[in-house]
């Protein structure tokens, strides 16, 4: 019998299916199912040479351990919190409202709703599908679809690392107001404390106000207990001072309670989020109430959502629109592509993403009454206007808003809800941020992290890392060190970029339509037409521009609008923004390098995905049958067949 052709049955979803393949056997296809049929028909199997190789069913045992290495999702409910909970964080609640109404109220819900369709939900697709694919991490998902483009997911961990470090800084902070909100007169309501200096005025006190009587350099409570109280914040970043030992001991706590979310990977997180992900809105509901409810609330919320057209003709505010989008959908982090790497194959991923992304902008935009109501509170009983007291970021949450609630009665009530609902909006951010990371370094070592005990092991490793580098950012003068991770190390032009080359990667690479079928085999059907459009032109036009004018719009960054960073700062910033950027184009000359061949070959191969991912069905259907019927030729002999190892090279 002629050797040179082998065709093996092997029991993979159905009774019988056949692989093609070489004498070697290094390039076996799954190439049709034929179901119970057997073969007979105008050609044999023995006088075409084909040899039969018997079917060898896996064993349920071996079937059961490998899923138990990685691990898989009990049900959709874990999978749909432990997303909401990476995507819908602080953000959400202390960036988007202000965002809104400094870039003309209901006006910049133009610009944010262009970018969210042109870029967030295909990008969120395209992540979260490319997890569900190819059922890998970060880095090795990229790998098994076009080594070439490996570079995106090393590229995407180094801005998940430097996450990791300064995110949890502000759950350290919240803890400690936490802490301070049981007291029984809330330490940021008077300027009697020992930290206060003599500038320090009480707001409450609105006549002052009125009759001008401040000193030019006035500053309230809630200021000098920030500056002086948690941080203790010094002259610049050339003088870091000492640790706030306890700050030091909240980073800590934080840091131990991330560990235990996490360190049985999605069997814990799977259940932590249950918590994690909604107790924040039960604490939202209850702030908004109470916030509609008070004097000024109104003007608060018209000044939140009070449109003005005027200002879309300033690019910054399409700018603002296109990094919130990045920044609040976790997009290019490799998150969503570890989440979605624990799904199950036929997960309905493009049904999640839709909700999840209408879930992620609607609780922005109720954030955003919740937060405005209570602003214009406080200028109701400041007697001033709301854009007086509106901040952003830390401001808002450990300035503004606290400032707030001691207006209200029973004020240490009211203190607590707000900051557990940031330690939860943060904490479950913050360890699917380290989950996603240690998902990609076990599935890039698998034989080192797959055994027993090394993945605790591996988690504890990196909390302990980054607690350790953590210290500095909890120094006297960390918060200029914070302020540079914020502004360089995971800023929207090192998101948009790596967002350029995802697109390219799969719509004009791996293939848009070739990406379509892989969807359709999971889910059953073929998304919305215009995804694909976003991924071969939308998506990178927007970004590629959006990405060029934050170059040309750069300005260097400051702390409060006074502090001028020195040049060596502003190189470190750069040097941290780089770091993740240069790993796409280094790794992509590093593989050329290294692989064999003339040039043609090796980009023919750099860019042609791994042989044994899952080959769709309606492929293999077409296959069997054409080359099974009667008058039907050797179905090894002349074929040409679209594999997973095609390249549009």
């Amino acid at each position: 019998m002629p050797a040179h052709v082998k065709i093996q049955a092997s029991l993979i979803a159905s009774p019988t299916a056949l692989v093609c393949g070489d004498l070697t056997g290094t390039r076996r296809r799954r190439l049709w199912d034929l179901g119970a049929m057997e073969s007979k028909g105008p050609w044999d199997a023995e006088s075409s040479g084909i040899m039969v190789v018997p079917a060898v069913e896996e064993k349920p045992e071996e079937r059961k351990d490998e899923l138990e290495d990685r691990g898989q999702w009990t049900n959709k409910v874990e999978f749909l919190l432990s997303v909401a909970g990476e995507i819908i964080g602080l953000g959400n609640v202390w960036r988007f409202p202000y965002l809104c109404y400094k870039n003309g109220g209901g006006a910049f819900f133009i610009p944010y709703l262009i970018f969210l369709f042109a870029c967030g939900i295909p990008v969120f697709l395209l992540e979260t599908a490319l997890g569900q694919y190819t059922g890998q991490g970060g880095i090795t998902a990229w790998r098994r679809i076009c080594p070439i483009f490996e570079g995106i997911g090393y590229a995407s961990q180094v801005i998940e690392s430097f996450l990791n470090v300064y995110y949890i800084i502000i759950l350290a902070w919240a803890l400690f107001y936490l802490f301070n909100s049981f007291a029984a007169v809330l330490p940021w309501a008077s300027c009697s404390n020992t930290w206060n200096t003599a500038l320090c005025v009480d707001f409450l006190n609105s006549s002052s106000l009125e009759d001008n009587i401040m000193p030019a350099n006035a500053t309230s409570p809630a200021i000098e207990f920030w500056e002086r109280r948690v941080l203790g914040i010094t002259d610049g970043i050339h003088n870091l001072g000492t640790v706030r030992w306890e700050l030091a001991l909240c980073l800590l706590l934080a840091w131990i309670i991330c560990y235990f979310c996490i360190w049985k990977g999605v069997k814990s997180t799977g259940k932590v989020v249950y918590f994690t992900a909604t107790f924040p809105y039960l604490m939202l509901i209850v702030l908004l109430v109470r916030g509609v409810t008070l004097p000024g609330a109104t003007e608060g919320i018209l000044f939140y959502l009070k449109p003005d057209i005027s200002r879309l003709a300033d690019p910054q505010v399409w700018m603002d629109a296109g990094t919130q989008i990045f920044f609040s959908y976790a997009i290019c982090q490799g998150c969503l592509i570890a989440l979605g790497s624990y799904n199950k194959y036929n997960n309905n991923c493009y049904r999640d993403c839709f909700m999840l992304c209408f879930l992620n902008s609607a609780t922005s935009f109720v954030a955003g009454f919740a937060i405005f109501s209570v602003l214009g509170f406080m200028a109701h009983e400041q007697g001033v206007p709301v854009s007086y007291v509106a901040e952003s970021g830390p401001g808002l949450a450990f300035i503004a808003y606290p400032k707030a609630v001691t207006m209200m009665p029973v004020s240490q009530i009211w203190a607590c809800l707000f900051f557990l609902m940031l330690i939860f909006l943060g904490l479950d951010s913050q360890f699917v941020c380290v989950e996603s990371l240690v998902t990609a370094i076990v599935d890039l070592f698998p034989d080192i992290f797959r055994k027993k005990g090394r993945r605790e092991v591996l988690i504890l490793g990196i909390a302990v890392i980054c607690y350790l580098i953590g210290l500095l950012l909890v120094t006297e003068g960390g918060m200029y060190i914070f302020q540079l991770f914020d502004y360089y190390a995971a800023s929207g032009t090192c998101l948009l970029f790596l967002a350029i080359f995802e697109v390219v990667c799969i719509g004009w690479v791996y293939g848009a339509d070739r990406f379509y079928d892989n969807i359709e085999d999971m889910i059953g059907y073929r998304p919305w037409p215009l995804v694909k459009v976003c991924w071969l032109f939308l998506t990178p036009g927007v970004c590629l521009a959006t990405f060029l004018f934050s170059l040309i719009r750069y300005t260097p960054l400051t702390y409060n609008k006074v502090y001028e960073y020195p040049p060596w700062g502003i190189a470190v910033g750069w040097l941290m923004a780089l770091s993740s950027i240069i790993c796409i184009p280094l790794y992509a000359v590093f593989i050329l390098l290294k692989t064999k061949g003339s040039l043609k070959e090796r980009l023919r191969q750099l860019t042609s995905a791994a042989e044994d991912l899952p080959q769709p069905k309606k492929h293999l259907i077409a296959l069997s049958g054409q080359y099974f019927k009667p008058g039907g030729q050797h179905p090894c002999k002349d074929v040409l067949i679209t594999t997973e190892k095609e390249t549009n090279f």
